[in-house]
């Protein structure tokens, strides 16, 4: 499988920052933000899928999408509900484990493949077609992105200057992964006669793996499947062309409709143009203007799955966090740097304890990770595991629920000095995560005035927006503490 081949790195961390670099000819994304596509010339998707028993909008186009690359755009005002794309059963591509004996090896396959990389079992099926010659999909496959602007293809450098524990160890777990699946896909198939290989007899390496799984996650969706006797549905992803073009926005023009027709049991997928609410407003455009993108909401992600699987970030995302880890001499660190006296987050008392294996934060198997920002400021076990660790009156701890020490939108439920020491002991932990950061904003934004790479330059977006995450969590925090300071003052002097 003809690639650019250029060098994706294994990354082995022994501490928080990279201290390994492990080379792979791999396929990697261009300077340019543009990418070619796998074909110099490929057939037209819009007739393809007319041809195929498809319906396309007449006033639907592929065109050029800046950032994006090419995606689908107006070509004339449509209107609010008209239907934009409607895909027969047998033009969505996915993943069917029934066949012939190479159909058994890619099943084989595609079984030791972990749940969390599912983009790669459905990658094995997009490899396969786009190894057979003559396949169904080709006008499809030739369509798609000859490389992907994930960080498994970035250089080295740029990964480890993306500056955030999470996002390395999952690039270096996916990374681990496709090294050690090329050999099980090469020992599955290295006595398999011409006829019965899955792949055409063609080496099938990392790169290529890469590659599938790039593409898989990048545009497949999760869609009904077969009916099951219980009246739900299997859930299937499937790739599907020229839906698959639309881009992404949290304030979307279209969505995906998958409905049953009477009489047969053959789906369709649509992309239809809808009012929506958000922020408790109807959205009042009923049509989309000439020359606007298609676009849909690929969900309600953070930073890392949109870089992660689908090669860009999104500026002041509002469901964008920072992880961290629940522990004890960090918490108390923060406290003290805050002015608290007497923090005892590594050693709580017994009824303390039990409280925290409620929040799943302490016994077996507790979940340390806990989060800042998104829409919920402070993830709601971290605030609660705070206002009940720093009051000492066991009794007024328990007269609230969990739900009522989880949110932040509860002013004080535990006294005012209680909230005032957690939100101080926030904000001290804020500056604590950010001072792990190498780099200042500033700077990051100095580097991205100068002429860099894509890759870099979609490293350095990456690490701006986690710590602008931290600082609008500090932000919010401290109005919110200057408020409750000011109003204990007043009350004070009445």
């Amino acid at each position: 499988m003809a690639m650019a081949a250029r060098d994706l790195y294994l990354l082995t961390t022994t501490k928080p920052y990279l201290t390994h670099l492990r080379r792979l000819a791999c396929s990697a994304s261009p300077t340019s933000p543009y990418r070619a596509r796998l074909a110099p010339r490929p057939p037209d998707l819009v007739k393809w899928v007319r041809a195929e028993g498809g319906f396309v909008h007449q006033s639907i186009t592929i065109a050029q999408v800046d950032p994006y690359g090419l995606g689908l755009v107006a070509t004339e005002e449509i209107p609010k509900g008209s239907d934009l794309i409607a895909l027969p059963d047998h033009l969505p591509l996915r993943f069917e484990s029934n066949g012939a004996r190479a159909s058994a090896v890619l099943a084989s396959l595609v079984g030791q493949v972990p749940e969390e990389l599912w983009a790669m079992r459905l990658g094995l099926k997009l490899l396969q077609e786009r190894a057979k010659i003559g396949s169904f999909w080709w006008p499809y496959i030739s369509n798609l992105p000859e490389t992907y602007s994930v960080p498994i293809f970035f250089p080295g450098e740029d990964i480890k200057n993306l500056q955030y524990a999470p996002l390395l160890h999952q690039v270096n777990k996916r990374c681990r992964f496709l090294l050690d699946f090329e050999k099980e896909v090469k020992h599955a198939v290295e006595n398999l006669k011409p006829d019965d290989h899955p792949f055409g007899g063609q080496d099938i390496d990392a790169s290529s793996l890469g590659w599938a799984m790039s593409a898989v996650s990048s545009r497949a969706f999760r869609l009904y499947g077969e009916k099951l006797q219980h009246g739900s549905h299997t859930n299937v992803p499937m790739m599907l062309p020229l839906i698959d073009m639309c881009n992404h926005s949290f304030h979307p023009n279209a969505e995906i409709v998958q409905e049953q027709r009477m009489q047969s049991s053959k789906m369709l997928v649509k992309a239809c143009f809808f009012s929506f609410l958000f922020s408790k407003q109807v959205i009042a455009e009923t049509q989309i203007k000439q020359n606007d993108p298609l676009v849909l909401n690929y969900g309600c992600l953070n930073n890392d799955l949109f870089l992660l699987d689908y090669g860009f970030v999104i500026p002041s995302n509002p469901y964008d966090c920072v992880e961290l880890k629940y522990d004890g001499a960090l918490f108390d660190a923060a406290s003290m740097a805050a002015g608290v006296s007497s923090p005892n987050f590594s050693s709580p008392a017994p009824w303390q304890q039990r409280v925290l294996s409620k929040l799943n934060l302490h016994g077996e198997d507790p979940v340390l990770k806990v989060s800042l920002g998104g829409p919920e400021i402070v993830e709601g076990r971290l605030l609660a595991a705070l206002r009940a660790l720093l009051v000492s009156d066991m009794e007024i701890v328990q007269k609230h629920d969990l739900e009522t020490l989880k949110s932040l939108s509860v002013e004080a439920p535990l006294g005012v000095s209680n909230e005032v020491a957690a939100l101080r002991t926030l904000v001290a932990l804020c500056v604590i995560a950010l001072g792990h950061f190498p780099t200042k904003i500033m700077e990051d934004e100095s580097q991205l005035k100068q002429d860099v790479a894509s890759s870099t330059e979609l490293t350095i977006q990456f690490r701006i927006q986690k710590k602008s995450v931290i600082i609008d969590v500090m932000r919010t925090l401290s109005k919110r503490l200057k408020l409750l300071l000011s109003k204990e003052s007043v009350a004070s002097q009445i």
